[in-house]
């Protein structure tokens, strides 16, 4: 038996987190002397012993350098990693939209065939539900790649490679890529029971509801049971879409049957709260990164108004994880998307307004706008790289203060500032409102058009109707530099005001003039309203 191992996320190919220190840890025999040396421009080494089984070292921070080596000794073993970078790490996290890959999202094809070997690396995170036997002999398999390896690179996460491609160009080294995501998954399943608190418990507590009374055995066999009824669910399907005109989603019913996702509670069900942070959070933490690009709300718009908050305690569980109050998020911010066979919820847009809401009040967070990045009745949209760009321009400002190119270069380059959501002030007037947004660049309105859609003002009673908005002239309002002023005007004693709340529309009336990025959606309610 060996008396060390390291985790499996360290390997040949990877790379490591410029700037910070590193941390290099896994599983051992205890009293065991653990050596961890690096080499390169600043070479090191630290020494650990192992503790519970568990043991982790602390190298000291490295410049941005490629080719180094990595070596992990108990003083009779060592294991060394070669070709590794030191670089720029982040965490490509949340659900679906974050997990297609490269392969088939309208780029892809093209980015596989001819982009020039990019400085991307990636790493992805065993995806199993439970970590049995089984998962530890898969695991086995993960490791660092290249954009080299084509067979590996076209399953990579479309918006997580260029998101990195990007990135890397803009900072000149290394990118790697953690990614560790799931689709239909909830918030709840990436944090532990013990961060939830007050509502959001409810999730948990659904869970203990349906589980109670049930061994592990009869809850297991109950998943591998709807598995295989899914698995024949999604054949007939796929056959009924591609052979039938005009299909519906109760047609499809009909010819297939009941449609049973996501399935039932169970420690198999990766959509069962807290079953990825133990599965795949857990098996990479704390190894050392800049941060997460987070693509996830989908899934919990059946409980919007607890977005907020859950999204927020996500986050406090992962930087104690990672031991690092500063982990950096950049939100996605939901695109815009309906079936068409339903009304207008709402519900997505309480859930754009928690992200946004979060990137205004929660340290060390920045907010990707990709409201114009859906599609109809399609909650897949293929275009990635545009959603890949926006995470990496709120990374550039957010994170690196990198705000603008030279324009003295001759570079015909957009400028990297995007919108702070942070500050919105509404000043309320008897007939109108006017809002002010501190954007650092300048709002442009679609087409030149003398008036902006999607404003709605709420009376006295409640009741929202469309508000005629314009785009105030700056030297008229004595606004400060950078700032934009929304004059709306409509209802007698307006008592809220918002903006493109709606889970869908094609109309995008305001965007920044230089890079095109999307006003966010906001709602304001007049202080003291008690409607």
């Amino acid at each position: 038996m060996k008396n060390f191992q390291t985790a499996q996320i360290f390997g040949d190919n990877m790379v490591l987190q410029f700037q910070k220190p590193v941390s290099v840890f896994g599983t051992g025999t205890d009293g065991t002397k653990i050596t961890v040396s690096v080499t390169g421009e600043e070479a090191a080494q630290v020494s650990t012993v192992v503790k519970d089984g568990r043991w982790l070292a602390m190298l000291p921070p490295q410049p941005a350098q490629d080719s180094v080596e990595l070596t992990v000794s108990d003083g009779a073993e060592s294991r060394t990693f070669t070709n590794v970078a030191v670089g720029a790490v982040w965490l490509a996290g949340g659900q679906s939209n974050m997990e297609l890959e490269l392969r088939n999202c309208s780029t892809g094809k093209d980015s596989l065939e001819h982009d020039e070997t990019p400085n991307v690396r990636f790493y992805y995170t065993m995806k199993k539900s439970i970590a049995d036997d089984s998962f530890f002999e898969s695991e086995k398999q993960m490791g660092w790649n290249d954009f080299s390896n084509k067979e590996s690179a076209q399953y990579w996460s479309a918006v997580g490679y260029y998101f990195a491609k990007e990135l890397s160009e803009k900072l000149g080294m290394i990118v790697g890529v953690i990614g560790c995501n799931w689709g239909g998954t909830s918030a709840s399943a990436w944090m532990k029971r013990e961060y939830a608190d007050g509502e959001t418990s409810v999730y948990f507590e659904d869970y203990d509801k349906a589980t109670a009374g049930k061994s592990e055995q009869e809850l297991k066999q109950a998943y591998l049971e709807y598995q295989a009824y899914h698995s024949e669910w999604e054949r007939k399907s796929a056959e009924y879409y591609t052979n039938t005109p005009n299909p519906t989603w109760d047609g499809c019913l009909e010819y297939c049957g009941e449609n049973r996702y996501p399935g039932p509670a169970s420690p198999l069900n990766p959509m069962s709260p807290g079953v990825l942070h133990k599965s795949m959070i857990e098996r990479i933490a704390p190894y050392t990164m800049t941060g997460v690009i987070w693509y996830q709300g989908e899934s919990d718009d059946h409980r919007p108004a607890m977005y907020y908050k859950l999204l927020n305690q996500m986050i406090r569980n992962w930087r104690d994880d990672w031991n690092d109050d500063n982990l950096f998020f950049v939100i996605g911010q939901l695109p815009m998307h309906k079936w068409e066979a339903d009304p207008d919820f709402k519900n997505w847009c309480v859930i754009r307004e928690a992200q946004a809401k979060t990137a205004r009040t929660t340290a060390s967070t920045a907010l990707a706008v990709l409201t114009d990045c859906g599609e109809f009745s399609e909650i897949h949209p293929k275009d990635k790289k545009t959603p890949g760009h926006r995470f990496c321009m709120a990374a550039l400002n957010g994170y690196y203060q990198v705000q603008f190119v030279d324009p003295d270069e001759g570079s015909d380059e957009t400028g990297y500032s995007t919108f702070n959501p942070e500050p919105y002030e509404v000043c309320w007037n008897t007939d109108s409102v006017d809002v002010f947004v501190s954007t650092g660049l300048c709002l442009e309105v679609k087409d030149d058009a003398e008036q902006v859609s999607g404003f709605e003002l709420m009376d006295p009673d409640g009741e929202w109707h469309p508000a005629a908005a314009v785009l105030s002239d700056k030297e008229l309002w004595n606004a400060g530099e950078g700032t934009e002023i929304i004059h709306a005007e409509g209802v007698e004693y307006p008592c809220g005001v918002r903006y493109l709340w709606t889970n869908y529309t094609e109309d995008i009336p305001l965007r920044d003039g230089e890079n095109g990025v999307p006003l966010p959606p906001f709602v304001f309610m007049k202080p003291g309203y008690k409607g």
